[in-house]
C-alpha cells in the first residue's frame, strides 16, 4: 500500500482537459488536492474518478481555493501547484527536497518556459518586475514567483495569510520573509497549459494580478 507522505494542493476552475495528465503524473507517496472553485466542466468528476481527494470552494479565488486546500491536507508537508498541466508534478520531489533535508522552509519552483506561448511576455515581464521588488524587499534570491511551491503545512498556518485572491502567493513570500523562513528556488520546466489561462492568458488577467499583489504589498509594508 502506497503510503502518502505529501499532500498536494490544486486549485481548479474548469481544467477538466488537463485534469487526467495531471493526475497521472504525480509521484508516488503525493496524493493530489483538488480544489474546485466552481468549476462549470466536469473537473470535480474528473478528479474524483481519478483518485483525487476533491474539496469545493464556493468562494471564488485562486488565494480562497490554496487555502482551503490547505486547511483540508493533512500531511506535515504540503505543495502546492496549478492544475492546467503548465506544471509537470513529477518535478515535485525536486522542489520538496529543500524542505525535507532541512535546507529550505520555503521553496519556490523558477519557471524554465519548455515550449512556444509558455510564458507571454506581459506575464514574463510582470513577474520579473515582481521578482526584483521581492528581493529587494525580503533578501530572498527570488527570480520567479512561482507557483509550485512547498512548505510545512503547520508553518504557513501560522503564517495567518488573509488574502483570498492573487495575492495569496506573493503574501505568502513576504510573511515566511518577515517571520525569518529560508527561502529559495529550484528550476522547473514551465509548459504550454491545456486551455486558456485565467491569469497570464490574457492581459486584463494580468493586470488583475498585478492590482491584488499592489494591495498585499501595500498592506504589508
Amino acid at each position: 500500500m502506497m503510503v502518502t507522505k505529501v499532500e498536494v494542493i490544486l486549485p481548479c476552475l474548469n481544467e477538466e482537459a488537463a485534469l487526467g495528465w495531471v493526475l497521472g503524473r504525480m509521484p508516488a507517496g503525493y496524493r493530489p488536492i483538488v480544489v474546485d472553485n466552481g468549476s462549470t466542466d466536469r473537473s470535480a468528476e474528473v478528479a474524483r474518478d481519478l483518485g483525487a481527494m476533491v474539496v469545493h470552494e464556493p468562494v471564488r479565488g485562486f488565494g480562497a481555493a490554496c487555502h482551503a486546500g490547505l486547511l483540508a491536507a493533512s500531511t506535515e508537508l504540503v505543495c502546492f501547484m496549478d492544475a492546467d498541466a503548465s506544471l509537470d508534478p513529477e518535478r515535485l520531489p525536486l522542489v520538496a527536497a529543500p524542505v525535507l533535508d532541512g535546507r529550505s522552509d520555503l521553496v519556490l519552483g523558477r519557471r524554465v518556459p519548455r515550449a512556444a506561448g509558455a510564458w507571454p511576455w506581459h506575464a514574463r515581464l510582470g513577474n520579473a518586475v515582481l521578482a526584483g521588488i521581492l528581493r529587494r524587499r525580503t533578501g530572498a534570491q527570488l527570480h520567479d514567483l512561482g507557483p509550485m511551491r512547498v512548505a510545512r503545512r503547520s508553518a504557513l498556518l501560522e503564517l495567518g495569510l488573509t488574502d483570498r485572491r492573487f495575492g495569496y502567493p506573493l503574501e505568502m513570500v513576504l510573511r515566511a520573509a518577515a517571520a525569518g523562513w529560508r527561502i529559495s528556488e529550484v528550476e522547473v520546466d514551465y509548459l504550454a497549459r491545456a486551455g486558456r489561462s485565467k491569469v497570464t492568458g490574457t492581459l486584463s488577467g494580468t493586470l488583475r494580478a498585478i492590482s491584488d499583489m499592489r494591495r498585499v504589498m501595500a498592506e504589508l509594508r
